[in-house]
């Protein structure tokens, strides 16, 4: 195995990035699916604000795919969380990739599938950027690969690509808001509250 400050497509492994990566997107991922476990069916289940049956009725599958357009109950609701909840653990503890891609792909495939079903089907309330990235990001995470196996440079790489997109989005946000990001002057305020926050306590 190569040292860990190799990190060039040529001879390095990337296993440290992908160590980082797989294990934050696992928490991630639990975190996601223990929401969606205690909020989703108040939200868009079969009583929720938005019901599924909207879902169902108004969106052709193929625009918007979802396992909850053929299990459109809170059972089957209840059921993709906790088992979204189940797999994210077993990915958080590195246990698929210890059981080779055998294992780690079927794995991280199924935990895209569930949560890109409850986004689709989560309406207004899944319809944030943060839903959409970590979709994005857990379809890449299919394929980084496994210990014993040298991690893609190009999923890698599509990972910065992922990141360098949303830093450049938030800072387009911020110009386009507030007359203080132009003008270079919003972390002034920023720090001169925090200091006086500070000195008060």
């Amino acid at each position: 195995m190569a040292p860990w400050y190799v990190w060039t497509p040529w001879g390095g492994e990337f296993w440290v990035a992908r160590f980082l990566l797989q294990r934050g997107l696992a928490l991630t991922y639990l975190a996601a699916f223990l929401v969606a476990a205690r909020q989703f069916r108040p939200l868009a289940g079969e009583d929720g604000l938005l019901p599924l049956a909207q879902y169902t009725e108004r969106v052709d599958v193929r625009e918007k795919p979802s396992l909850f357009y053929y299990f459109d109950s809170d059972r089957a609701l209840g059921v993709g969380a906790w088992l979204g909840v189940g797999l994210a653990a077993l990915a958080l503890l590195g246990v698929p990739g210890r059981l080779g891609l055998a294992a780690s792909v079927p794995v991280w495939t199924a935990m895209w599938v569930l949560y890109l079903s409850f986004v689709n089907a989560g309406q207004t309330f899944y319809g944030y950027g943060w839903e959409s990235m970590l979709c994005e990001c857990g379809f890449l995470a299919i394929f980084l690969g496994v210990p014993d196996l040298i991690a893609p440079a190009v999923v890698i790489y599509l990972f910065r690509w992922v990141e360098f997109r949303n830093m450049f989005g938030a800072g387009l946000i911020k110009l386009r808001g507030d007359d203080c990001w132009r003008d270079l002057t919003c972390l002034d305020y920023h720090y001169k509250y925090r200091y006086a926050v500070g000195t008060t306590f």
